[in-house]
């Protein structure tokens, strides 16, 4: 799941002040789990914008919709019928979500009212965390289903660092060591002399970030 958390309200203030009228738009997905972009939060800063406006003397039209997704053309288009009757769209949903606004309503700009943080999961109730960087090349078999990039403070790939102690992180006692967990793991599932022990090649990081967009290519589901 993609985390993303509100922009602060005056940085929105701000970005949206030459406008009066505007499109609140939100996701149901990933932002609407983590509380940040569904429907509800964007009737919340919708209403926000409002009483900002109001207590300047201003008038601001706001037209608030929330899209089953912002990362799918499909959906994304359904903004056609009324977008060229106001200024701006200030999305709730990821960054992915924003640049597919921008790329298809090229007349106005679109607009981030979030910071889009990590992928990650669901600890508890209010609290998500990073599980994952999307390197492209997972070695989650080899690790005991822990990410080492992730978990680990310094990504190490070829175990422990030597400054944790307690099971902890060195750069913070409240951050479990990535390897320990790893570790500890493999040792419960029985594999840790067999995997611990393995000598691995160096990770293949040409699937990573570096060197533009990535893109996953499926023909079978191309039209």
């Amino acid at each position: 799941m993609v985390v993303a958390e509100q922009k602060p309200f005056e940085e929105i203030l701000e970005m949206i002040k030459a406008y009066d009228r505007l499109i609140v738009a939100g996701c149901k997905g990933c932002v609407a789990v983590c509380a940040a972009g569904g429907e509800k939060e964007v009737r919340f800063l919708a209403s926000a914008i409002r009483t900002a406006r109001k207590m300047e003397g201003r008038e601001v039209e706001i037209k608030e919709v929330t899209l089953e997704r912002q990362c799918d053309p499909e959906y994304v288009e359904q903004l056609r019928a009324f977008v060229g009757e106001y200024q701006a769209i200030l999305s709730i949903a990821c960054g992915v979500g924003v640049q597919y606004l921008a790329e298809h309503y090229r007349e106005i700009p679109a607009l981030p009212g979030v910071n889009t943080t990590f992928v990650g999961g669901a600890e508890k109730q209010g609290l998500w965390t990073e599980r994952c960087q999307c390197c492209g090349n997972c070695v989650l078999h080899l690790t005991g289903g822990i990410c080492p990039i992730t978990r680990c403070s310094k990504s190490l790939l070829n175990g422990p660092c030597g400054g944790s102690s307690g099971g902890k992180c060195e750069i913070d006692p409240e951050v479990p060591c990535g390897w320990q967990l790893i570790i500890d793991r493999l040792k419960e599932l029985g594999e840790f002399e067999r995997r611990y022990l393995e000598i691995l090649p160096p990770k293949d990081w040409s699937t990573s970030r570096d060197g533009g967009p990535r893109k996953v290519v499926r023909e079978d589901l191309m039209k």
